[in-house]
């Protein structure tokens, strides 16, 4: 029988595993060019592992107790014409939310308001306001809307020369597989390859928060990469999700828009071989920090961009999280028909986030491979794309497989001491033969 992992109709289990699978081949292969292996060595990965590390932010323990809640008015809400998304776990964003329907920062006074306008005046005026909100489509309403064909113009894995020019699949450009490119020489700005730690002397900056980019950080500095945190001091972030995704990182606190931050950062990017960021799409280049901006300072340089929807069509530039997008592409709405709920259903992880984060290191690898000198761009939406793809198990099937709680992984967790005291939290899933994976120590304290 399937191994499905985790309660759905979308076959979330066989995606994670894949994603995880696309990047370990990417590692494979950069490991076997860089220390002379002609055979580049075995990736296994199981279903049930790669499903848990996809919502490892819900098993994250901090001295036994959760360490992540949603802020009390993020959430669903039902409105004339159907249902709405309100993403406020951030101050900033609550604010615009109740600034524009009109009320305090009450959730019974919110309800109220949502409920007497459209979802889709919702979703445009929050956004408009500079918040995010998704109101939810069918799938149908999702792919006659303009951004589903932007979205479906882009590769999964989009892959651009730096230096300009075409844009080119990378990780699944191939029959949706995930076969590694690796070249025949190592890539440069690292230092020697160690013979187990894929990444070994790789440098990279992780400008990223939140679940997506930052997963994809965690999962580079588990090949062995040196992985530095990029933050700013005067933008909000998650402790929760702090202490879950940034295992194995140091961190260094920038303020870009100032001079002598931007200073600081350029003279970091001189020696990177790899630069995450998941600020909306055209946020870093206004500063002159694009990938272009970079690229003129760092030719090799692999530059990788994470965002909701992309940054191209009706959308590109909107702000967005996993748990909207999984409303705007109907994907909720699915999961609600599908189990004959009253409410939307989402997927039962950040499906989305995670699988971006996963291919977002993949195709940071295979831009390694390639030589550097890549921009590298993925997008949540696309991620929905591609699980799509994957199609569907029968609702009596999927929805009956159990939620695994946390007495049910325990094989699948690792006690770590920190400076907030002993984290549970998930291992790093999956295998590369004659390879050393995992985390160099805990995540910094932000």
């Amino acid at each position: 029988m399937e191994d499905l992992g985790l309660p759905s109709v979308f076959r979330v289990g066989a995606f994670a595993a894949w994603a995880v699978t696309a990047a370990h081949r990417q590692a494979a292969a950069f490991l076997a060019a860089r220390t002379g292996i002609e055979t580049v060595p075995e990736v296994s990965v199981g279903v049930r592992e790669a499903a848990i590390a996809f919502r490892s932010e819900r098993y994250l323990r901090e001295n036994g107790e959760a360490a992540f809640e949603w802020a009390p008015l993020s959430g669903d809400y039902r409105a004339a014409d159907g249902w709405v998304r309100l993403h406020c776990n951030f101050d900033h964003h609550a604010e615009i939310a109740c600034r524009v329907l009109g009320v305090p920062p009450d959730r019974e006074a919110v309800a109220a308001a949502v409920r007497r306008r459209g979802r889709f005046d919702i979703e445009d005026a929050i956004a408009e306001a500079g918040g995010v909100a998704a109101a939810m489509r069918t799938r149908e309403e999702w792919l006659a809307h303009g951004q589903s064909g932007a979205v479906g113009e882009q590769p999964l894995v989009a892959m651009t020369p730096s230096a300009g020019g075409a844009t080119f699949a990378g990780v699944c450009g191939a029959g949706g597989t995930a076969d590694a490119v690796a070249s025949a020489e190592p890539a440069a700005g690292g230092a020697a390859g160690s013979a187990t730690r894929p990444l070994a002397g790789i440098r990279v900056l992780d400008l990223t928060r939140i679940i997506a980019g930052p997963n994809a950080g965690r999962v580079l500095a588990a090949y062995g990469a040196d992985v530095t945190m990029v933050r700013s001091p005067s933008l909000p972030t998650i402790r929760g999700l702090d202490l879950d995704l940034n295992f194995g990182k140091a961190l260094r606190f920038l303020d870009l828009r100032g001079g002598a931050g931007r200073a600081a950062f350029l003279d970091l990017v001189r020696g990177a071989d790899v630069v995450l960021q998941s600020y909306r799409p055209g946020a870093l280049a206004g500063l002159g920090l694009g990938a272009a901006e970079l690229a003129a300072v760092n030719p090799r340089l692999v530059h990788v961009s994470i965002s909701a929807y992309g940054a191209e069509g009706p959308w590109g530039g909107r702000r967005g999280f996993d748990s909207l997008v999984q409303m705007a592409v109907g994907i909720a709405d699915e999961g609600m028909r599908a189990a004959g709920a009253d409410r939307p259903l989402p997927l039962p992880a950040q499906v989305l986030d995670h699988g971006a984060g996963w291919l977002a290191a993949a195709g940071a690898v295979e831009a390694l491979n390639r030589g550097g000198g890549l921009a590298v761009d993925v997008s949540l939406a696309g991620v929905a794309a591609a699980l799509d793809g994957f199609g569907r198990v029968d609702p009596a099937v999927g929805l009956a497989v159990p939620d695994p709680r946390m007495a049910d992984i325990e094989d699948l967790l690792l006690r770590t001491a920190s400076g907030a005291g002993t984290l549970t939290h998930v291992r790093f899933p999956g295998r590369v033969a004659g390879a050393e994976f995992g985390w160099g120590g805990p995540p910094p304290i932000v």
